[in-house]
């Protein structure tokens, strides 16, 4: 095996030929992969500076006699990136009308044939791109013509200097022998293609051939002891935009709490750095080495968190009923069905350094209110990720008064606590989205439902849709309006928590939108209100009434809100 720094010109030379196996995937870079290439270019051209793609790992093949070509490789990594330049230098050759760029990716000695030769999946799309003469526009749903059309469309010539991009581009090349086993090589950097989790990156970088048992004791015996354990880290969780990895969730709260501890004294700069989701690998790398680390206590300490964690967080929480009682379940019922996995990091620093069971749940259940009240107010999130991830763990809040306090005394208008007044006037007014109108509906009634006089238990929050009670269509069943400012009012009105409920199921179109009598009782085949809302003590009472209008949202804004400071005041 040889590996080190290869160029374009050492991976294309003119006499080499590279061939993507059978096994391998489909081409599969998208738009996100597009536009970060095509930014680095440009830096590149701009900046002139070397510029790493990632690793390229190609095996010998044997060849004989007869060919007229005698090197010939088999693509074991770097499929994408590889195919990715050469679809954005044929696209640029023909915008500057470049022979020499038209020519890098051929074989002079060979009929001018394509070098890199794409397998089953590819090869009609790659080979038809490639053997373009001039920039014609192609159709294809495959990612290969998309990726062509993506360059064609977005190159601008004026910022590429393609002689600065062929000098700085740079690769890991890892050349292999016939005989050598390319698995043990690419399952150590890659797994088919698919990018490797923080996790598999950090186990590489903690054991080394000689700390079996270290690995075995302090890593396997945690994150890889049997398919149960794997399929619980490998459980895929929405955050934001994006769904990440429970494993990768874990290490990223991991690290939140170590840099916050004042023993390290790490600096302001580097907290901000490793608070990012991105490079997390590279921050734990710089934080070991900057800050003094030792590999092996923090693997032993990784450990104990990482057992925390499997025992307290649970996304399967928003498919049951979720308990009255004040505990981690109903934080992992925000944290997994509202989408607030910011709050995982002080969570588990919670969970780890709080022995006391009742303070944890204190803990916990001020928690519930300071997220909820909140919510309902429809105040701002943007700095829960410093708040969770840094604040309430750098002043070692681990007891509810402690917390509290913290909160109380904050002078910032961003982080505060809602008074009642603010919290009723968030129940007449906020308009929120729909998953935390349901949420903050479900997590009361939760709390206030008599349990014991239900035949049937609450669903899990995942289980029940969200019910505009008063239709935004109202105009067609719900009596006419002829005044305009009344229209107004009304339609702000129905937005609010005062006009909305959880049901076990959504109601049919018609239901929706029909009359108050109508939506309660349905009609013919199709069920309303009464069979879809009946058991909920947030809502039931109110099936009753024989008239259902701006008044009645009122009253019910402020029953939901006498029973949310029943739940979420005084803590």
């Amino acid at each position: 095996m040889e590996a080190g720094k290869r160029s374009i010109n050492d991976i294309f030379n003119g006499n080499k030929i590279l061939e993507i196996p059978f096994f391998q995937r489909a081409y599969v870079w998208d738009i996100p992969q597009w536009e970060r290439f095509l930014s680095d270019m440009e830096h590149i051209s701009h900046t002139n500076r070397p510029y790493f793609l990632g690793s390229v790992i190609l095996k010998q093949q044997l060849t004989n006699s007869q060919q007229s070509v005698g090197d010939k490789r088999t693509v074991i990594d770097g499929q994408q990136r590889l195919t990715t330049l050469n679809i954005f230098f044929k696209v640029l050759s023909m915008k500057t009308n470049n022979s020499y760029l038209s020519t890098l990716f051929r074989l002079p000695m060979k009929n001018n044939e394509i070098a890199l030769l794409h397998n089953h999946n590819d090869v009609e799309a790659f080979n038809r791109i490639l053997d373009l003469k001039t920039e014609d526009k192609l159709n294809g749903g495959d990612s290969v013509t998309r990726a062509y059309a993506f360059f064609s469309e977005n190159i601008d010539v004026n910022k590429l200097n393609f002689q600065n991009i062929l000098t700085n581009i740079m690769f890991v090349g890892i050349d292999l022998g016939i005989d050598e086993d390319e698995q043990q090589i690419f399952d150590t950097i890659n797994s088919l293609g698919v990018k490797l989790t923080t996790a598999e990156l950090l186990k590489n970088y903690f054991f080394g051939r000689d700390d079996i048992q270290l690995y075995k004791d302090y890593w396997l015996s945690v994150f890889e002891k049997d398919n149960d354990t794997k399929d619980f880290w490998d459980t895929e969780v929405v955050t934001g935009r994006l769904r990440r990895y429970f494993i990768d969730l874990f290490f990223y709260s991991f690290l939140q709490i170590k840099v916050q501890d004042s023993a390290y004294s790490v600096t302001t700069d580097d907290k901000d750095e490793f608070s990012k989701v991105e490079g997390l690998f590279d921050s734990y790398k710089k934080f070991i080495k900057n800050y003094g680390i030792n590999k092996i206590e923090l693997i032993a300490e990784i450990k104990e968190y990482a057992k925390v964690f499997m025992d307290n967080f649970d996304t399967e929480v928003i498919d049951r009923d979720l308990s009255a009682d004040n505990s981690v379940e109903r934080i992992n019922a925000i944290i997994f069905g509202l989408e607030n996995t910011t709050l995982i990091p002080y969570v588990l620093f919670a969970l780890k350094n709080v022995t006391d069971n009742a303070e944890r749940d204190k803990i916990f259940q001020y928690l519930e209110a300071y997220i909820m009240r909140r919510m309902v107010c429809h105040a701002n999130t943007k700095n829960y990720n410093q708040l969770f991830g840094e604040r309430f763990i750098s002043n070692k809040l681990l007891t509810k008064d402690d917390l509290k306090s913290f909160i109380e005394k904050r002078s910032d208008k961003v982080n505060f606590m809602p008074t009642d007044s603010e919290l009723k006037i968030g129940f007449q007014d906020s308009k929120l989205v729909n998953k935390q109108a349901a949420g903050i509906l479900y997590f009361i009634e939760s709390k206030v439902r008599d349990r014991a006089k239900h035949s049937t238990a609450l669903l899990g929050l995942d289980r029940y849709s969200l019910e505009h009670i008063m239709p935004k269509k109202w105009e067609n069943h719900w009596g006419k309006l002829s005044d305009e400012q009344q229209k107004i009012n009304r339609n702000r009105k129905l937005l609010t928590l005062g006009n909305l409920t959880i049901i076990t199921a959504s109601l049919n179109a018609s239901i929706r939108d029909a009359s108050w009598d109508v939506k309660k009782s349905g009609k013919n085949s199709k069920l309303g209100l009464t069979q879809y809302a009946a058991g909920l003590d947030t809502f039931s009472q109110y099936l009753t009434l024989p008239n259902w209008d701006e008044s009645e949202i009122t009253k019910r804004a402020d029953f939901l809100y006498d029973k949310a400071v029943s739940i979420w005041g005084n803590v």
